[in-house]
């Protein structure tokens, strides 16, 4: 079967460099994808699927039945969105929507997952079970997987696969990770409330400014000497509003920012522990506060199981040196996740850059795709999804 897949995507190829340069030159921001899903659905119903639109606001799911001989559902999910970056790659095909690019690579995403779906559709032979393709909104906000699962999109699915693109692996080149890939993602907001008064006189006053500073530096510090350093917390504040004049002690500041962690325990735990860190210094210094953490994404975590299969699916297609363990996780965030709470998954990274250049990051103007990694990335997929229902592999 890895023989007809190959075949098959060979052939759509052309077909397949030509659906992703044009969703690369027509990019829309999250929960805007109208154009993109109208597209999406249009190749899904070309290929036979059974479609759906407008699930979880803009996202599509596509259908592919069975024979029904495994009643178990995989389902493949992509992602759609692009980001407010003014691309400057200077590609024929650059985005002609200004301040909008897939710097992402979510155009390649949505590619990989309708290349799937051709070339499972046209094998001439039904696979035992269902697959589901969901093309979801709003990664970038980390707000499009909730509005799908809200929408019962993962409603008999048993299991889900995912891929992301990574420019630091060369095209050609498969990444595993086992275990977890990306960190949890929480927001939170801190308010310090004092007394105002003249800069001359601090004794006078309660200083917001050096109350927050001293809290910002006690969680730098306290992160390690009181995490387990095996398991990692990222805390970053990235915005801070106080203060009237130079002049005048300022009575209000707000704190905003961002905490990254990997394992669930560690992630349960957070909010407690910055609050009380927050709390002593306000009591120290006699001064207020509200605090507010807001989870957003957890960890996603690899099931063992999906990634030995996507492992042996890679290595017999590709071979052994095409396939890279990934030693690290990232304290990236990915929405693909909240799949996870409800089933179990698998992500790989998809090797896009070139081999013999530098490659900018994912959110970059000048980020781009080396296109060789798309034949690599959709006969990964198809042959995947083929071997879900055969004899499981073994470690």
């Amino acid at each position: 079967m890895l023989d007809r897949i190959r075949e098959v995507a060979t052939r759509l190829e052309p077909r397949l460099l030509e659906i992703r340069r044009h969703l690369h030159a027509h990019p829309e921001l999250s929960g805007h994808e109208h154009q993109t899903a109208a597209y999406v659905a249009g190749v899904l119903s070309s290929c036979g699927l059974q479609v759906r639109e407008g699930v979880g606001r803009t996202g599509v799911v596509g259908d592919l039945p069975g024979t029904g001989r495994d009643r178990r559902c995989l389902a493949l999910r992509t992602d759609m969105d692009a980001l407010p970056i003014e691309e400057q790659t200077g590609l024929p095909f650059a985005s002609r929507q200004q301040g909008i690019m897939h710097a992402c690579g979510h155009d390649l995403h949505t590619t990989l997952g309708l290349g799937a779906a051709m070339v499972l559709s046209e094998l001439g032979e039904p696979l035992p079970g269902d697959v589901r393709w969901l093309f979801q909104p709003a990664e970038e906000i980390a707000q499009g997987a909730r509005w799908m699962v809200a929408a019962e999109a993962l409603e008999g699915v048993d299991a889900i696969l995912g891929v992301h693109v990574f420019p630091s692996i060369p095209a050609g080149v498969v990444g595993i990770r086992y275990g977890a890939l990306t960190a949890a993602a929480d927001d939170l907001e801190i308010v310090i409330q004092g007394e105002s008064g003249h800069g001359a006189r601090p004794h006078e006053a309660k200083d917001a400014i050096w109350i927050a500073a001293q809290i910002i530096t006690m969680l730098q510090q306290a992160i390690s000497r009181t995490q387990n350093p095996l398991r990692p917390v990222v805390l970053t504040i990235g915005q801070i509003q106080g203060g009237r004049a130079a002049n005048v002690i300022a009575d209000r500041v707000r704190l905003l920012g961002t905490v990254r962690s990997l394992h669930p325990e560690t992630h349960a735990g957070l909010p407690d522990w910055i609050e009380s860190i927050i709390a002593s210094i306000c009591k120290t210094y006699d001064a207020h506060y509200e605090f507010h953490y807001r989870r957003g994404v957890p960890s996603v975590q690899n099931d063992e199981t999906l990634t030995r299969l996507v492992e042996a699916a890679a290595i017999e297609a590709w071979g052994q040196t095409a396939v890279e363990r990934i030693e690290e996780p990232s304290l990236g965030a990915e929405d693909f996740s909240v799949y996870l709470e409800k089933i179990p998954g698998m992500m790989f990274r998809l090797g896009v850059g070139y081999p013999d250049r530098q490659n900018p990051p994912l959110h970059h103007p000048q980020f781009e795709i080396d296109e060789r990694a798309l034949i690599v990335g959709v006969i990964t997929l198809a042959y995947s999804i083929w071997r879900y229902w055969q004899p499981a592999v073994k470690g």
